[in-house]
């Protein structure tokens, strides 16, 4: 507890430095953005007193200097107005200026970015200098939020990574798990074989060891679908058709007659690449899902269709129904809308569907009060 509460604390803290990063690299590029432009309107006024150096020149007036100020401006754009008719043009492109609509469309463009700034030139007369942000200013401007995406990048790219880890830890876990307890079971089931046998024996009623049988032959097939997590499994070319149909007899004659239980499938067989104990396990999650969703009373159509090049099996019940917003949830591990379970029998289906079977799993339909139906695809190759 005492870990767990130091590494959330050890989280939060790196998360208060980032944002506070963050916050000041973005202080102090708008603290540059503000000089740049102050030093920009500085040298708009410079401007505007050559122009108006310029208008009121005489024979001995010295213009050189405002020649040189003129020169020295490569980057802002100008317009000079008089009685709102523009008058003259610097750093603007010829396509602009020579078309007035565009011109004006311009014109109206540098009025929204500075105030302008008035020359004037006699008593009276007056011109308006209006100017925009320069090239540089501009790259200044946008740099916040390029910024900022270059950190949501980056941050997006971490939490997969952790992400990712997480859930190949998780994976490792429940594997890990998984063998651990068809080893567990392993070690008291072959005793209970060898007391069945014994039984036998002692010539103890034969409908008695068929029962005690049966149940051990369940536990086997529990501890080889345990067995098999976390490993490569056999895939074997078997009828799709007919290993549903063994699962869903088997798990029909398990349960109380309040479910109507209902099958459709094609009569030939599909053939596909298959593991028969991983794709049992996959209807049976499938099938109790939907029983438990049911509240154990209601009905529940299972259904195979095959077109051209893939094969859907569908399990619809008459259940609670699941949000929508809840459809992928689901099926990631721990997730349960159930009072008692561990909410990993669908992510464990997910698992068996997609990794070993190369398929796909997902709620087709889903509606509060009315029913879900979930549906696996496979490829047929």
């Amino acid at each position: 507890m005492q870990f767990s509460e130091r590494k959330n604390t050890t989280r939060w803290i790196i998360i208060f430095v980032s944002f506070l990063i963050i916050s000041l690299i973005l202080w102090n590029t708008y603290t540059f953005f503000q000089i740049f432009k102050n030093e920009e309107r500085l040298k708009m006024n410079l401007w505007a007193k050559a122009q108006k150096t310029l208008i009121n020149a005489g024979e001995n007036t010295d213009v050189e200097l405002p020649l040189q100020i003129f020169s020295n401006n490569t980057s802002i754009p100008i317009i000079l107005t008089e009685n709102d008719s523009i008058i003259n043009t610097v750093n603007i492109d010829e396509v602009i200026v020579e078309d007035n609509t565009r011109a004006t469309a311009f014109l109206s463009d540098l009025k929204n970015e500075n105030d302008p700034i008035v020359i004037e030139y006699d008593p009276g007369k007056f011109q308006k200098l209006y100017y925009g942000n320069s090239a540089l200013l501009n790259k200044l401007k946008y740099y916040p939020i390029a910024l900022l995406l270059i950190i949501v990048l980056f941050s997006a790219l971490v939490y997969y990574f952790y992400r990712s880890t997480k859930i190949a830890t998780q994976n490792k876990l429940w594997a890990g798990m998984a063998k651990e307890t068809a080893h567990q079971i392993g070690t008291p089931l072959s005793s209970l074989i060898g007391w069945v046998e014994i039984l036998k024996s002692e010539n103890v009623d034969e409908s008695t060891t068929m029962e005690i049988e049966k149940d051990i032959e369940r536990l086997q097939t529990i501890t080889d679908r345990f067995s098999k997590i976390g490993s490569e499994p056999i895939l074997e070319k078997k009828d799709i058709v007919e290993e549903t149909l063994q699962s869903y007899n088997y798990l029909q004659s398990r349960f109380s007659k309040q479910i109507e239980f209902t099958f459709e499938g094609p009569k030939s067989p599909i053939l596909i690449m298959l593991n028969p104990t991983l794709h049992s396990w996959t209807i049976e999650n499938l099938v109790k899902n939907a029983i438990d969703a049911m509240k154990g009373r209601g009905k529940l159509a299972l259904k195979i269709e095959q077109d051209h090049d893939s094969v859907k099996i569908s399990v619809t019940d008459s259940g609670s129904g699941i949000q929508k917003s809840q459809f992928k949830r689901v099926f990631e591990p721990g997730f349960t809308t159930k009072k008692r379970g561990w909410g990993l029998g669908l992510s464990l289906t997910k698992r068996i569907v997609e990794e070993y079977h190369k398929g796909s799993i997902k709620v087709s339909r889903s509606e509060i009060g009315k029913g879900t139906t979930m549906q696996i695809s496979y490829k047929l190759k």
